[in-house]
């Protein structure tokens, strides 16, 4: 059997990761906390205090020192809030104290209030055994200083940014963002409001990748529509190199005599990869034009997402500086019988059904509509056919957004 031409997946993710390890953006900028999010990390983020400050109570309860349990019952001599300045504790005497207060100098345990008895005269009686340091929460239990909380290339989300806000941060350094020039191509495309003429369709992918662009953390430049026209489509490319990170497209990309971007970047450009052992998805062209990189996706709008998912995503963020790109992943039961065995790597949308991956029943690359129903999209092997409850790859759609 003669080798298949068309590049497989990880060899194609392979050199998109290369190139885009090349393009690492150097810049950063200072945002407030409330406006990193999705944004990634610039430098460590290191650890100026101790969390906890100090030693506090992990319960409501009393804080005593050990050696005096043999004098209880223990006067109570102070109440510490959460937010207070505790005084030194009292030999013989013990401390009505509340969660997330300081613990007093010179306690060592804080016990519950449920294990307390309190006498008519307000003392308190200690009815369990107690070791030191129970109920209390060391200073430092989460952190010292000089710790690295977070690594640069740390995408920000709500953990990350409490993190920082934990350690009394309002800002944060974090990498500029991408300057995307999302470019649509085909004559047959029109933009929603406008009228819908003779054999047209609306351009669904601008909207959808231009919102998972802004997700990513990415700034978008809309660059329209561009007819199927090679010396417009050139013209076109030379313009955008000026401002852009990346010129990302789609449609235009196949061997059709309508397809000029992939003709343009074969003849003026420099081409990577074109054509993926991938369904669907089969025409992804990634090459530059100029010194600018070019990720041209299928036209299809399943296809355009199943391969910006896959593998423009992770380049978006690693030339972002993020380590781990991938999505996470996990094995699911088949719901049904696949005994199609093909040469290209296939992703299907599925739904999860009691632990299993049901099929959307048309898997057609131009049904966008499947996406709103599927949860994600299991992976079907090259040239692999597969049973009722065989295990298979899932990758969940909230991981690729």
């Amino acid at each position: 059997m003669s080798r298949s031409p068309l590049m497989p997946v990880e060899d194609a993710l392979e050199q998109l990761l290369l190139m885009a390890n090349e393009q690492q953006l150097a810049d950063s900028e200072v945002l407030a906390l409330d406006e990193a999010r999705g944004r990634v990390l610039a430098s460590d983020l290191v650890a100026t205090l101790d969390l906890p400050p100090w030693p506090n109570s992990a319960m409501d309860g009393y804080a005593l020192n050990l050696a005096d349990l043999d004098q209880q019952p223990l006067a109570v001599s102070q109440r510490v809030y959460a937010g207070a300045a505790p005084e030194v504790l009292l030999p013989g005497t013990c401390a009505r104290i509340f969660t997330g207060a300081p613990v007093p100098p010179g306690a060592n345990c804080v016990e519950m209030q449920e294990n307390i008895e309190v006498l008519d005269d307000g003392r308190v009686r200690f009815l369990q055994p107690l070791k030191v340091e129970q109920n209390i929460r060391a200073q430092g239990q989460e952190n010292r200083v000089g710790d690295i909380l977070l690594r640069a290339g740390k995408r920000l989300g709500p953990f990350e940014l409490a993190v920082a806000a934990g350690q009394g941060l309002a800002q944060l350094h974090v990498v500029r963002r991408p300057r995307v020039a999302l470019l649509s191509t085909g004559d047959e495309l029109v933009e929603p409001g406008q009228p819908l003429r003779p054999g047209s369709i609306y351009n669904s992918n601008r909207v959808l990748l231009g919102h998972w662009l802004r997700e990513l953390g990415c700034e978008v430049i809309d660059a329209g529509i561009l007819p199927d026209h090679p010396a417009q489509t050139r013209l076109k490319l030379e313009q955008l190199q000026v401002s852009a990170d990346l010129i990302l497209t789609t449609g235009g990309v196949s061997a059709g005599d309508a397809d000029c971007l992939g003709q343009v970047l074969r003849d003026s450009g420099k081409p990577l990869l074109w054509k993926l052992a991938i369904k669907p998805g089969k025409p992804l062209t990634v090459g530059h034009f100029g010194t600018v990189p070019v990720i041209g996706l299928p036209g299809n709008p399943t296809s355009a997402l199943v391969t910006f998912g896959l593998l423009a995503r992770p380049y978006l963020l690693r030339i972002q500086g993020v380590e781990d790109v991938m999505p996470l992943s996990f094995t699911v039961d088949a719901g049904f019988d696949w005994h199609k065995a093909g040469g290209r790597r296939e992703y299907l949308r599925v739904k999860l059904e009691a632990g299993r991956a049901v099929l959307y029943p048309n898997q057609s690359s131009g049904v966008l509509l499947g996406a709103t129903w599927a949860d994600g999209l299991v992976e079907i092997p090259e040239n692999s056919t597969h049973n009722l409850g065989d295990p298979l790859r899932f990758i969940p759609f909230n991981e690729l957004f």
